[in-house]
């Protein structure tokens, strides 16, 4: 049996994008903490300069399978406009 992996993620909204990014991600947080294997998929941080999501996998299946789905696809899709560098995503 595999570690959990933990992830951060950091998003850095456009001007006065904030509100739009924060709730994307709270539409994300609603679809993906039902995903198998996630044990941990939340904002740990927000303010109008960036917000963090911590997120907790079972295994690295588990992130791959969640990786390709939809409601990623959906979150990505939501931000391409919004957002003014790529998501950082660290591994913790």
């Amino acid at each position: 049996m595999s570690a959990p992996i933990d992830l951060q993620a950091t998003f850095i909204p456009n001007d006065g994008e904030f509100f739009r990014v924060k709730l994307a991600l709270e539409i994300a947080i609603d679809e993906v903490v039902n995903e198998p294997g996630c044990i941990r998929y939340e904002l740990t941080e927000a303010n109008d300069d960036k917000l963090v999501l911590t997120e907790q996998w079972a295994s690295e299946e588990h992130l791959d399978i969640h990786s390709k789905g939809i409601a990623v696809q959906d979150l990505n899709e939501s931000l391409s406009a919004l957002l003014a560098e790529p998501v950082k995503l660290e591994r913790l």
